[in-house]
């Protein structure tokens, strides 16, 4: 017959807690998930001056616990300053290195990691390099699955390099409990606004599809996707673009291609984008509208009126970000 393990989180009197409960709480903690805490924890950066090595920067994490027989178990870390790890140079074969942060317990049941010089202070969490991984490799699991490790990047370097650059770095982090916030916004025009051929400038049009969005402090990222039902379209072939304004950036172009003569018609437009925020964006409140360009003298125009519904799908995102800190 099986038996429970004695003491759960938290008992008084005294009682003596195992590692694999206080693990069991973080991995409950996390979700499961494991990853960076933060967008911009644990980046990967090449040096100010390129050399033969990289660095990390400051952050926390949780990694899943791999070890033989354990389940529901996180480990939480944290690398207070930056860590320098060298890469060696290449002869006259390019290689790729994966650089990933793994924790190397050898008391954890089935592990054999070797004794750390203090069984005090360990250390038992590292950064570490595995050498010569293929170049399509994005995750520690598909070369060490047995790992208790996440992916933080991978180095592709040419032959003959004994510096590494930013461009050599392909940012692999994923976030352990992203945050997103979702709302729509809609509007729905009473009377008919056309908007007819001018001078091939962009138009904020149509008005009513505007709104003042506040964006998250740990937004990294914005998707926007609007509809716009029952678009009216008149007096010949339409050629139009349709975009997407959040604050001072722009989205994709869409682009309205109709060829059904010169009858009023009615047609349904998708708008959608993910954008990037800088870091000066977050935290502010920022304009989203939409802007109109038709491109062509001889087309028709575009107009909403009663008829028309238009819905705006905001997402904010957080997830790594990769920009300069």
């Amino acid at each position: 017959m099986g038996a429970w393990d004695s003491v759960p989180w938290f008992t008084e009197g005294g009682a003596e807690h195992s590692s694999e409960v206080a693990r069991l709480l973080a991995y409950a903690a996390f979700g499961g998930a494991e990853g960076v805490v933060g967008a911009t924890d644990l980046q990967v950066k090449a040096l100010a001056a390129p050399a033969a090595a990289v660095q990390v920067l400051p952050g926390a994490c949780a990694i899943t616990n791999r070890a033989a027989a354990a389940t529901y178990q996180s480990y939480a870390a944290r690398l207070p300053t930056a860590d320098e790890v060298p890469i060696a140079a290449t002869g006259n074969a390019a290689r790729s290195d994966l650089i990933v942060a793994r924790i190397e317990n050898p008391y954890s049941y089935g592990e054999t990691w070797p004794q750390p010089g203090d069984a005090k202070v360990g250390p038992y969490v590292y950064t570490r390099i595995i050498s010569g991984v293929p170049k399509t490799t994005t995750s520690v699991r598909q070369i060490r699955s047995a790992d208790s490790a996440i992916t933080l990047a991978r180095v592709d370097l040419p032959p003959n390099t004994a510096s590494v650059t930013q461009a050599m770095i392909k940012d692999l982090r994923s976030m352990v409990r992203p945050r997103r916030d979702r709302r729509l916004h809609t509007a729905f025009p009473t009377t008919l606004s056309r908007l007819v051929y001018s001078d091939e400038r962009w138009r904020a049009w149509p008005a009513e599809a505007r709104w003042d969005i506040a964006v998250p402090e740990w937004a990294t990222r914005v998707k926007i996707v609007t509809t716009i039902a029952g678009l009216r379209l008149s007096f010949a072939n339409v050629f139009a673009d349709m975009q997407h304004v959040f604050g001072t950036i722009k989205g994709q172009d869409t682009v309205i291609d109709d060829d059904q003569g010169n009858g009023v018609r009615r047609n349904t437009v998708v708008i959608a984008d993910n954008l990037y925020l800088p870091a000066a964006v977050r935290g502010t409140t920022q304009n989203l509208h939409l802007q109109t360009l038709i491109s062509r003298a001889e087309a028709g125009d575009v107009g909403v009126d009663g008829a028309t519904s238009i819905v705006t799908d905001v997402e904010f995102v957080e997830s790594p970000d990769s920009s300069e800190v």
